[in-house]
């Protein structure tokens, strides 16, 4: 396939200074699902998704299930027999673009596809892959999971601000998931991506309704720095492991570069700083539950903000 990456990602690797490195490895970046990959997603319980509500906001969410509620009927595409959450700030709907990640914790791997929404029903929907391609397992905490059979009314609650309980399950993350988008030349939603952070608890500043995260080194294809190039709204999800509560963050954004902020947080090349806009948090919407976390041992070499 000709050059996968568009001008956001391309200008965001020309400033960090890795854009012949990322060109020779975009042969990883392929419009169809290697038979691995194809074989990896049926294993899993969850998917996490992302996609953009009726007003161009994009958002991270995550969908659940027993291992078989994926399935590849062919390299260029993906069926996924589940729908949306309770509470799940945007829509599924056919010729949508829909960014997708799936991480098997217990053993680190990971797998992206972007693509388009060919058609939903009741039991799900179908996606045409546009871009496949692995990533690396750098910052991956390890979690092993199981589903509880008495899970209670989903609760959700807006606002505009975090509150206190929202700042604690942040303060307290090792993990969360970031959608982005990108326009096309005309200004409209053109792909969307969704995509891990992980780090030391600790590893995301929170000061009111501003969040900072820091930015460690990757495989220098910056789907999610491009995209917020060029559209700088994104959606965090953070997931508690503990509770199966989902909170879910628009944010708008800007990449710090460099400067004194940039070099206090050991093992950070950038950070991103994200302005709260909404906050839909919602209880009880799950019925995975994971256990204590196997820090990644790269997070050595990472830091924490200081409270």
């Amino acid at each position: 396939m000709s050059n996968p990456f568009h001008r956001g990602e391309l200008a965001v690797q020309e400033r960090a200074g890795v854009l012949a490195k990322a060109e020779v490895d975009s042969r990883f970046i392929r419009d169809f699902m290697p038979e691995q990959h194809r074989e990896f997603f049926p294993q899993l319980p969850f998917l996490l998704i992302g996609g953009v509500d009726e007003l161009g906001q994009p958002w991270a969410s995550i969908l659940e299930g027993d291992p078989g509620f994926i399935s590849s009927p062919d390299p260029k595409s993906l069926r996924i027999d589940s729908n949306c959450l309770f509470g799940t700030p945007f829509t599924l709907e056919p010729q949508k673009p829909i960014g997708i990640l799936g991480i098997e914790l217990p053993t680190r791997r990971r797998n992206r596809v972007n693509g388009i929404i060919s058609n939903c029903d009741r039991s799900g929907f179908s996606v045409d892959v546009i871009q496949s391609f692995g990533n690396c397992n750098k910052f991956i905490q390890k979690r092993d999971h199981h589903f509880i059979t008495d899970a209670q009314l989903p609760i959700v609650r807006q606002s505009q601000h975090l509150k206190e309980s929202d700042r604690a399950l942040i303060w307290n993350a090792d993990t969360f998931f970031i959608a982005s988008a990108n326009l096309d030349e005309d200004g409209n939603i053109e792909s969307v991506d969704v995509s891990h952070r992980g780090g030391n608890v600790g590893f995301v500043a929170i000061d009111g309704d501003r969040l900072t995260m820091p930015d460690f080194s990757g495989n220098n294809f910056f789907n999610t720095l491009g995209n917020l190039q060029n559209y700088p709204k994104a959606g965090l999800l953070f997931i508690d492991f503990g509770s199966g509560d989902l909170l879910y963050v628009a944010v708008t954004s800007e990449v710090i570069w460099e400067g004194e902020e940039v070099r206090s947080f050991t093992g950070a090349q950038r950070l991103v700083r994200f302005y709260v806009q909404n906050v839909r948090r919602v209880s009880g919407s799950l019925r995975l539950r994971w256990d204590a976390p196997e820090f990644s041992p790269h997070l050595k070499a990472t830091g924490i903000w200081s409270a």
